[in-house]
């Protein structure tokens, strides 16, 4: 059986769009991953370039605003910024909802790397949070 997850963030242009892209890449069929925001924007480059690191390509992905899915049926609705899980919607379909506060990669500041290596740590936080919450509670199924 397929689990679906939606990962919400405000501008869905770096911690959503690294957690859609990594649950696809380690949950295979297991896992349908989707992601939005509360506002559309870009997949910015430098999550693209770290994602790539692990040989992950998320450059397809698009951004895009949550209104979406307001109406699907999702198994795991999980925000993975803070002004998200204030603003977004009630998921009448979700079974679960999960709050995972994780710093803004796009805010980093400083030279290109210095600004990766920011987005390389919310990368691996995420890629922990998928491993224990979501990958290995559906092993235990």
């Amino acid at each position: 059986m397929t689990s679906h997850v939606l990962f919400l963030c405000t501008h869905n242009s770096a911690r959503s769009q690294m957690a859609e892209g990594l649950l696809r890449a380690l949950g295979g069929e297991r896992f349908e991953a989707q992601s939005a925001g509360t506002e559309a924007t870009y997949v910015r480059p430098l999550a693209i370039e770290a994602m790539a690191e692990l040989g992950i390509d998320i450059s397809a992905q698009q951004s895009k605003t949550l209104e979406r899915y307001l109406t699907e049926p999702f198994d795991e609705v999980i925000t993975v910024c803070d002004s998200a899980a204030e603003t977004c919607p009630v998921f009448p379909g979700a079974k679960h909802r999960r709050h995972w506060s994780l710093p803004d990669p796009a805010q980093a500041q400083g030279k290109h790397d210095e600004q990766l290596a920011v987005y390389r740590q919310v990368r691996d936080a995420l890629q922990m949070r998928i491993k224990q919450e979501l990958l290995q509670a559906s092993a235990s199924l």
